[in-house]
């Protein structure tokens, strides 16, 4: 290794003796390290990840671990360039130079924050959880390093773990809120307040109690970043521009429904020339991406639930406010969104329902790893109006019916009530309410 590359490497590896005294604030994400496999944290852009790698490195340095005992990198630094094709390992080597006398005596706690960009990471890493007494933290911005990467390359050494942007309740973390899990009647009323600075600000962190316009343009470069790397680049694109459209269609248009066919149709007249299939591979490369996620519609048979219209949701309500035209503002579908998100972060098993009468409910789900009941909920901005009401009511009736389920949820902006019905109850709830309820 010649002097100047290891120069850069040992300037690399010694930033985070300098870095880790920072105290952000908690994320809720749990998670439990296992023993010979990598823990990997998967999220979109800036939202979280690295902050969260951070904290477990933290947490390492509270329980006695030394800090020349971990070795953090993030890929994303320039200076990295020259590694990027094939010589990933060359940071290891750098490090046991420098600490010769570690080499398979003590465990080395490995933090290698956005692998994706390197090439040929997975055999590294495979490698040196086979070789070497370790551990390792890896993050990274694309859903692909959980399957087709992760799966193919590692071998079942490793456990993949989701971060999204802030939830409702890390939200007031952030702004200082303390609370048990039962509020007092001041406590409620700045629940309430906070809630609507969240649902105008949103969840990333960089943008909390920024002004409107700072927010906005953060969100824009966020959003370019994340199409021309994770997207555009990431999957080396034909057709950019189509890519870019269909991208601002669906900030457009979240919480709604969409099909292939008509989203299609829409690139067609802007004068795109691309087939259905590559339109609907767009759309998974946005998924993996952790920037929209199409939700199908509840159906045992898999063709027809692929056949049917999705419904699309974006990674941050605010987010994809600012990102959009703003001409089609609707603050039930931003309500929905924030629902969604908060759903997602629960489980990956999570659809729309239609009754057999053609009544729609925004979601059914349940615990991947509980097997539990079908859980039922509606989103509604109020409840107020009668035939609005009616609707509600009646939609989550018939679903309770057909899927047995003896108890929903409505969630509403601040209206709060138990429905008693023939099939069981129904429990109205504000938004704030039921987010902190969750846990999330």
């Amino acid at each position: 290794m010649n002097s100047s590359l290891f120069q850069i490497l040992t300037d690399v590896i010694a930033e985070f003796w300098t870095q880790a005294e920072q105290n952000p604030t908690p994320r809720a994400l749990s998670f439990e390290k296992v023993p010979g496999k990598a823990a990997v944290f998967l999220g979109a852009r800036r939202s979280g990840k690295s902050t969260f790698l951070m904290q477990q490195a933290q947490n390492l340095l509270a329980g006695g671990v030394s800090k020349t005992d971990i070795l953090f990198v993030n890929f994303f630094d320039d200076r990295l360039e020259s590694l990027r094709k094939g010589g990933i390992s060359k940071i290891l080597d750098a490090y046991y130079l420098l600490h010769p006398e570690k080499k398979n005596t003590k465990t080395l706690y490995c933090f290698f924050d956005e692998i994706q960009m390197m090439d040929n990471w997975e055999s590294f890493v495979d490698r040196i959880l086979r070789t070497e007494k370790c551990e390792i933290y890896l993050s990274g911005s694309s859903a692909r390093m959980l399957s087709s990467e992760i799966a193919t390359q590692m071998r079942g050494r490793s456990i993949s773990w989701e971060v999204f942007p802030f939830s409702f309740a890390e939200f007031l973390k952030h702004q200082g809120f303390k609370s048990d899990r039962i509020l007092d009647a001041k406590q409620k009323f700045t629940a309430q307040k906070q809630f609507g600075e969240y649902f105008e600000q949103g969840g990333f962190a960089e943008v909390i109690n920024m002004t409107k316009q700072i927010r906005m343009k953060i969100h824009q470069e966020y959003l370019n970043t994340l199409m021309f790397r994770d997207v555009i680049e990431r999957n080396n694109i034909s057709h950019p521009k189509a890519a870019v459209d269909l991208a601002y269609w669906f900030l457009n248009n979240c919480s709604s429904l969409f099909s292939v066919n008509s989203i299609s149709g829409y690139l067609k007249s802007l004068g795109h020339k691309i087939s259905k299939s590559l339109v609907a591979e767009y759309v998974e490369m946005f998924h993996d991406a952790y920037f929209l996620f199409p939700v199908k519609i509840f159906d045992a048979s898999l063709a027809r639930q692929n056949a049917n219209s999705r419904k699309i949701y974006c990674v941050d309500h605010s987010f994809a406010v600012s990102c959009s035209s703003q001409l089609l503002q609707n603050t039930g579908h931003q309500l929905e969104n924030i629902v969604f998100i908060s759903i997602r972060r629960l489980t990956k098993i999570v659809h729309y329902y239609r009754t057999k009468s053609g009544l729609e409910i925004d979601f059914i789900f349940r615990s991947a790893l509980e097997h539990g009941p079908w859980k039922l909920l509606q989103v509604c901005e109020s409840m107020q109006n009668p035939s609005t009401r009616k609707r509600e009511l009646r939609a989550l009736t018939e679903a309770m019916a057909e899927q047995k389920v003896t108890d929903s949820i409505i969630v509403t902006l601040s209206e709060e009530e138990d429905i008693e019905t023939e099939h069981g109850t129904i429990n109205v709830i504000p938004v704030w309410k039921w987010l902190l309820r969750v846990g999330l």
